[in-house]
């Protein structure tokens, strides 16, 4: 992977921490988080979805974690019975502890999980408070006086007056 000097950045910006915390992140990813295989979806507008294939795992084997901007997925198998160990011929199926995080931009939340057929499916919608919004300012329609409020206007009045 490519490195990138972010020194300069620093210099002139203010406020963008966690991007450069997110890009120094991603230099360091591990290899491990290929695992649970994953896609991320952009599903509309402000609504995304990631599928994780868990196949082997249950819902009570599996927690979801949202923690400002961090959503943490990670699962761990129970142990087996010990009434009824099985005896595998063949195991191909991956049942090891998984902890996979994502970086979440501002405002996005988790609007439900589900898991089918071995597949985790985790939607994310972005809801941006109306405070934050942009907003369309109207502009007043009405004329100034000839002028359009010039200081002369203003002191040839007062000139006037006195």
């Amino acid at each position: 992977m490519r490195t990138y000097d972010v020194a300069p950045l620093f210099r002139s910006s203010v406020g963008f921490d966690r991007l450069f915390d997110l890009l120094s992140q991603a230099e360091r990813a591990e290899a491990s988080s290929a695992w649970p295989p994953y896609d991320i979806e952009k599903v509309a507008d402000d609504a995304y979805r990631i599928t994780m294939a868990v196949a082997g795992f249950t819902p009570d084997e599996i927690e979801l974690t949202q923690h400002n901007t961090a959503l943490l997925v990670s699962g761990q198998k129970r142990s087996p019975e010990r009434e009824n160990p099985r005896q595998y011929l063949h195991h191909g199926i991956a049942a090891r502890t998984f902890r996979q995080t994502f970086n979440l931009a501002d405002h996005v939340k988790v609007t439900g999980a589900s898991l089918e057929n071995g597949l985790l499916t985790v939607d994310l919608k972005r809801e941006v408070p109306e405070a934050l919004k942009p907003r369309r300012i109207a502009i007043d329609d009405r004329q100034v006086a000839a002028g359009q409020g010039n200081a002369p206007a203003a002191i040839e009045d007062r000139a006037k007056a006195a």
